[in-house]
């Protein structure tokens, strides 16, 4: 057998019978069960052994919500006393302190509202701005990207906290920020100072209490008690001593002079701690029912924040794609995480395949001398290729940043060049495809009526009309179309009658005319009805609100009603924007949604059916080869414009952002070349406003000033002046959150002439639209919807049909 093969089953076997991630870890005997399955992993860490590449490690391998393997190997110490390593060891954790300890205490804040990411360094630690240092950003150096030099100077004598701090406030620039990667403990020396500023607390002292005890890693902390040195890996002897063996003490020479704690070092934690943190990770910021991050602030944290157009990719704290990557192998995606520590240690959290793997170990025992790096990704290379391939094509695409795009792509569109992946992206079979392969079992011998549009194509570009009508199975007995008419060329807003189509001859009731759901009349002598419409991803898109009024017409009349499943543009995993209140529900809001709600059409008529209590015999034919993290770009799939102006990706990804100004005195495009990436009007100052918008630095977005002439729609051949959005990450893009900030622009620089109130019926929020009138930062009305974001994760759960 392969070592692919070998390592799936083994997986497969524990997955299915192993222990839930607990804070105390599986047993010794759970573990053991794996030795024969895995002999691989004991057998690469065994050799580096005896190679002297390091003393011992302990190896914990996380798997879908499961421990799948956890082992210690050699020893924790062989100078001055021979100790074998064990699972509940205490390491040194290095840099690993800079993601597990500072990064998360920095977000906390930001959760709080306390810290915003653009706020510049100077605000919280004033002696900073010296040495022209004031234009550095807390986001500069959470991605090491503020130009400062890797480390304080340890040529001259120095010690204590208060003196460290010092030292960073005089540094001097080495690069302008943002302008080059400069991988920095003085970075994270500067959080944990700004920190313990906000928080009246040292860094330690809020890190156990805010996130080590309320997670139960009770083993995790800075400067370790003496009581513990026996569990604790021996480093390396202290530079410039006689004898003395770092045993309990920050081996880092920068944290050691400040006292042990430092936001770039000195923190020491367990195998078992570091899964619990890592499953935490995993599951969106909650464990075992603590929440401790919104599932929102650890896509911030996991997702690319370096500065547009550069090509080493930084998290916050986090590292995505760099030089420093080598323990995420040759098989784990650009799309995964995680960060490495000097002493030998390493985490990296894949979210594709649902897996984590800690690699723990004392390579710098007792002469540091000892070597990690290469073992460290073969470790994570032979967990990778255990898994299933089919996790991975869901990341895989070419890294535009080398093409000269303008236009950056997102971390799930990089593909590494050591990674063996397929050749092209996956293809998604639509629902139309699966029914159709299955010779349209379900509708055999009916009298269908098929809502659709033009969208309604299967997968080599056939109508569904076609199909159904050429199959001997179904009887197409009636067609009905949605807003924008079955050809999907009517303007939106615009009524349209009923009328026959031409290749058929079929009667094409009309759903967005007289009326706007299927009548008795239209309904009478079918057996059945067929939706296939393509939508869009966000809530107001009128589509879904088709579909839920027809599934309430076929529910009075107890026909069942077939959904056709199709993609959802923007992917299914982010859940974005505020939710709609039920006193704003109408024909653009059915469902107290919220803006971007990352479902496809059959999990909403799911949702829909159940939640409304419609009472429909619903049956949704699901797709195949679709996964929630698949942008439409990334199934293989043909774009078809699913209304007449939203003619490409990118307009789609902006959309549920720009169209929030859309029941305003504002022009959004439409009428030009280029709807939803542009909007203005004739009173509006298009350099003011290019201006204010961009000194508000929204990630993944620019803004340049331009002038247009709709066509038509609002402001029809009048001249307008506004902005042209450049989409410069998808992925870092929260579109709602953008679209509240160019309200609380407009509302800002315009408070005569926007018409705020008007834009309440797509906000869908009381609370948002008042924010914005009194001028409240629209990063804190973001903080705020956060828990209505939470409750519909929670409700949309069981309906989702897609991993």
């Amino acid at each position: 057998m392969s070592i692919r093969g070998i390592l799936f089953s083994a997986l497969a076997i524990i997955v299915a019978a192993g222990p839930v991630l607990r804070a105390d870890g599986p047993t010794e005997q759970d573990s053991g069960l794996l030795t024969k399955q895995l002999g691989l992993i004991e057998a690469t860490v065994r050799e580096g052994i005896r190679k002297k590449e390091l003393p011992g490690a302990v190896v914990l391998i996380g798997h879908k919500g499961k421990v799948v393997y956890r082992r210690a190997f050699g020893h924790r110490s062989l100078r001055p006393s021979r100790l074998p390593m064990r699972v509940d060891t205490i390491f040194d954790l290095a840099s690993l302190t800079k993601v597990v300890a500072t990064t998360s205490s920095i977000m906390k804040l930001f959760e709080e509202g306390r810290i915003a990411l653009n706020d510049r360094v100077r605000d919280y630690f004033p002696e900073f701005s010296a040495e022209g240092k004031g234009g550095i950003t807390i986001r500069d150096l959470l991605t090491h990207y503020s130009g400062l030099r890797p480390d304080l100077d340890l040529d001259v004598p120095w010690s204590g906290y208060k003196t460290g701090i010092r030292l960073v406030a005089a540094e001097k620039l080495v690069a302008a920020p943002r302008t080059r990667f400069i991988y920095s403990d003085i970075n994270f020396e500067a959080l944990g100072e700004i920190v313990r500023r906000i928080s009246g607390k040292p860094l330690d002292v809020f890190a156990r209490e805010k996130i080590f005890l309320p997670l139960g890693m009770k083993n995790t902390r800075f400067r370790p008690p003496s009581r513990l040195r026996r569990r604790i890996a021996a480093t390396q002897y202290e530079k410039g001593s006689r004898g003395k063996m770092l045993w309990g003490v920050v081996h880092d020479p920068t944290a050691r002079r400040m006292g042990g704690l430092a936001g770039h070092a000195g923190l020491f934690s367990t195998a078992d701690d570091l899964s619990i943190f890592a499953q935490m990770i995993l599951d969106g910021g909650t464990y075992q029912g603590v929440r401790m991050f919104s599932p929102l602030t650890v896509h911030k944290m996991t997702m690319p924040q370096s500065p547009p157009g550069k090509r080493l990719r930084r998290g916050l704290g986090w590292d995505i794609d760099t030089t420093f990557t080598r323990n995420r192998g040759e098989l784990f995606p650009v799309g995964s995480f995680g960060h490495t520590g000097y002493t030998g240690t390493s985490l990296w959290i894949d979210p594709g395949s649902e897996t984590y793997v800690i690699f723990l170990s004392n390579r710098v025992h007792p002469n540091g001398r000892g070597d990690v790096g290469s073992l460290r990704g073969r470790i994570a290379t032979l967990v990778a290729a255990a898994l299933s391939e089919d996790w991975a094509t869901e990341v895989v695409t070419a890294a535009a940043a080398s093409s000269g795009s303008s236009e950056l792509t997102s971390v799930h569109e990089i593909r590494p060049r050591q990674a063996r992946f397929r050749p092209n992206p996956p293809q998604v079979k639509l629902g139309i495809d699966v029914l159709e392969n299955q010779q349209f079992r379900a509708l055999r011998g009916k009298r269908v009526g098929l809502v659709t549009n033009h969208t309604g194509l299967n997968s080599a570009g056939r109508r569904d009309v076609e199909v159904l009508m050429e199959s001997p199975q179904v009887r197409l007995a009636a067609l009905f179309s949605p807003e924008h008419g079955l050809a999907g060329v009517a303007p939106g807003g615009q009524r349209i009658d009923s009328s026959e189509d031409a290749s058929t001859g079929l009667a094409v009731y009309s759903l967005y005319g007289q009326t706007r759901r299927p009548t008795p009349e239209m309904l009478e002598g079918l057996d059945a009805l067929v939706f296939d419409i393509q939508d869009v991803g966000a809530r107001f898109y009128t589509y879904i609100t088709t579909l839920a009024y027809v599934m309430e017409a076929a529910a009075e009349r107890n026909i069942p009603v077939y959904v056709l499943d199709r993609p959802n543009p923007l992917g299914g995993l982010l859940v974005e924007g505020p939710r709609l209140e039920e006193s704003q529900l109408s024909f653009v809001g059915y469902f107290p949604l919220p803006v971007r709600h990352g479902m496809t059409v059959g999990e909403l008529a799911r949702l829909f059916n159940a939640e409304n209590k419609i009472g429909c015999d619903l049956k949704v034919i699901p797709m195949e080869g679709w996964r929630r993290t698949l942008w439409f770009d990334q199934t293989g799939l043909r774009w078809v414009n699913p209304s007449p102006n939203i003619r490409n990706l990118r307009q789609a990804v902006l959309y549920p952002g720009v169209a929030l100004l859309e029941g305003a005195n504002v022009s959004v495009g439409r009428g030009t070349d280029t709807p939803f990436e542009l909007f203005g009007a004739p009173w509006m100052n298009d350099i003011e406003l290019a201006a204010y918008l961009n000194s508000r630095r929204i990630p993944g977005v620019n803004f340049i000033p331009i002038r247009f002439t709709p066509r038509s729609g609002r402001y029809r051949d009048e001249e307008c002046q506004g902005v042209n959005l450049v989409l410069l990450d998808r992925q870092e893009l929260n579109s709602p959150q953008m679209g509240v900030e160019l309200l609380s622009a407009l509302r800002e620089l315009y408070p005569e002439q926007f018409e705020l109130d008007r834009t309440l019926r797509l906000v869908g929020s009381t609370a948002v639209i008042e924010g914005v009138r009194e001028g409240r930062d629209p990063r804190l009305l973001q903080i705020e919807w956060q828990e209505e974001l939470d409750r519909f994760r929670k409700l949309r759960e069981p309906y989702l049909l897609y991993r």
